[in-house]
């Protein structure tokens, strides 16, 4: 029988237990994303809803999960991606390998809204910079999309010789020769490159499925 996809996503929504929202630490700027927005309740008043998101796991399974609060009691909890109904749409929230790469309001009438950064997280910091160096924070961003290219363009034909190597894909698709071959340091640095470059734009909540997605991201 064919099963509702919206039915679906609301059954992997677990209630909240009305826990308040815990305090934001100065260590936690890689290993946590907290976001917030403002939404009209059906009564006309006005709420703070956040979104908590530990970006190593929880500590008791290690499955990455968004938890949601109103006013700061916790209200409810899915893993990722998450699609939490709310007065007038949907949160949806979805994470890659590098951090965050979606946490956005969906209103009824489809307009999207990304639910802003606390002002202490990596991610606020960031969008701090943006509005207060808009010229380094354009820098920044483009450094990194050039990184992501040059690690797209320069590594795809080598991965793609490796894979070529293992004997049913040889028998099957024939072996590839790259015509690019860098010397290991160079690999290791462009790789450590393209992770620094695809953190720096999972703080914006920017995500491209082939520069970010690549081969070092297994998200969809």
């Amino acid at each position: 029988m064919h099963r509702d996809p919206e039915s679906r996503r609301n059954r992997r929504i677990g209630p909240g237990d009305g826990h308040p929202l815990p305090r934001y630490r100065w260590w936690q700027p890689f290993s946590r994303a907290l976001l917030h927005i403002p939404l009209t309740e059906d009564d006309g008043r006005s709420a703070t809803w956040s979104v908590d998101v530990r970006l190593g796991g929880d500590s008791d399974d290690g499955e990455v999960r968004a938890r949601l609060y109103r006013d700061g009691l916790h209200e409810a909890v899915s893993p990722l991606p998450a699609v939490f109904p709310v007065p007038g749409g949907v949160i949806q929230v979805a994470a890659s390998s590098f951090g965050l790469r979606r946490a956005h309001f969906v209103g009824f009438d489809g307009a999207e809204h990304q639910l802003a950064p606390d002002p202490g997280s990596a991610e606020g910091r960031r969008a701090r910079l943006d509005r207060t160096r808009p010229g380094l924070s354009r820098l920044i961003g483009g450094v990194s999309m050039l990184v992501l290219l040059v690690a797209l363009v320069l590594g795809t034909p080598q991965i793609a010789q490796e894979i070529t190597q293992f004997p049913p894909v040889a028998e099957r698709f024939g072996s590839f020769v790259s015509p690019i071959h860098l010397p290991a340091g160079w690999n290791i640095a462009l790789s450590v490159a393209a992770v620094v470059a695809s953190t720096e734009r999972a703080l914006r909540l920017r995500y491209h499925w082939l520069l970010d997605g690549g081969v070092l991201d297994g998200e969809e």
